[in-house]
């Protein structure tokens, strides 16, 4: 099913364009690559000088998730640039497929935490551990291979869309990948036209050394994302080791740990923050939910505000984590931020 819904995904967004390449010796070549539902027009997230863009996890529940598709729940968003996760690159690229259903694999990793794990399931994690531990290494292999063409194919696919790619965040940064693994997904970063790879904080000091002088090596920068470990000097050490590590700071994720001063933490840090995610949850006093923008305690328009009337360069990224309410979708909710953000900066 899942190879089923890939072609039927790469065949709808190749009819669309393909219809609406020939209509372009007609209307001019910058319709290029917009789609049905955009009325001839390229879609524009730039409000009042501030980037608004969105990480495409926030699709993670759609149905195919190709390149091609993706693009398209992108542009039926109307988001002009994303940072774009590691699986529709390197499907496009030709990597070899997963044999392990992920979703139960993380399943059954959850009940062992939770401490709800059986016996036929700890026997079933351990078959399923084995076999993605040997995915990996055919993964690595692969990437450490694979050449660039691909994802300069895929730039240029959302480009003549009208879809910039300003981050990758592939699973390729990890203590567990090799060195060939990472420095391809510096190159595969830079093939897609981005200026930084984000990843979890490892939280150790000789990796982000390492990251740090890599992503010099190639021109990439390195920003490191958090959860609710996120405080004011989180990414302190990992600014001091390298010019070329940064911040992929996550808003909702910061107010939610407790810090209490998010709007001062983007002033003293603005000039190393190369994204920020942007979602609403609630403080620790309120329960730490995850839930429709406007609703909670993350001063989402205050920020946008800020980095309008500072002339701010970094994008602000929607990242789609709130339960979808019944008889919508994760496009419509992306609208439902985008314009969250249009009304907090008119």
């Amino acid at each position: 099913m899942k190879t089923k819904n890939k072609v039927l995904g790469r065949r709808r967004f190749l009819e669309n364009t393909a219809a609406l390449a020939a209509g372009t010796a007609l209307i001019g070549p910058s319709l290029f690559g917009v789609t049905r539902h955009s009325s001839f027009k390229r879609p524009n997230s730039i409000i009042n000088g501030v980037q608004i863009g969105l990480i495409t996890y926030s699709f993670r529940g759609m149905p195919d998730q190709s390149a091609e598709a993706t693009l398209q729940y992108i542009l039926d968003s109307g988001v002009n640039a994303v940072e774009l996760m590691g699986d529709p690159a390197e499907s496009f690229a030709g990597k070899p497929e997963n044999p392990i259903d992920r979703r139960a694999f993380y399943g059954l990793m959850r009940a062992k935490r939770e401490g709800t794990l059986s016996k036929v399931q700890e026997k079933e994690m351990v078959d399923m551990q084995a076999k993605m531990d040997a995915y990996k290494k055919v993964v690595a292999a692969w990437r450490a291979a694979v050449p660039m063409d691909k994802f300069e194919a895929l730039r240029k696919m959302y480009n003549d869309a009208g879809v910039t790619i300003y981050a990758f965040k592939p699973d390729a940064f990890g203590q567990d990948n090799t060195d060939a693994e990472i420095e391809w997904g510096m190159r595969a970063a830079k093939a897609l036209g981005a200026s930084h790879v984000t990843l979890e904080n490892p939280s150790d000091d000789a990796w982000t050394q390492k990251l740090g002088d890599l992503g010099e090596k190639h021109g990439i920068y390195v920003g490191y994302h958090g959860h609710e470990q996120q405080t004011p000097t989180f990414w302190d050490v990992a600014l001091e080791q390298s010019k070329f590590n940064g911040i992929n700071l996550d808003l909702g994720h910061f107010v939610a740990a407790g810090n209490t001063a998010p709007l001062e933490f983007i002033k003293n840090k603005h000039d190393r923050i190369l994204s920020m995610h942007i979602k609403d949850r609630q403080n620790p006093e309120h329960g730490k939910g995850n839930v429709m923008w406007g609703t909670a305690d993350t001063p989402i328009a205050q920020a946008l505000k800020d980095m309008r009337d500072n002339n701010y360069k970094f994008p602000a990224t929607i990242e789609l984590e709130y339960d979808i309410p019944e008889g919508s979708n994760a496009i419509d909710e992306v609208k439902r931020c985008l314009e969250f953000c249009r009304t907090s900066l008119s």
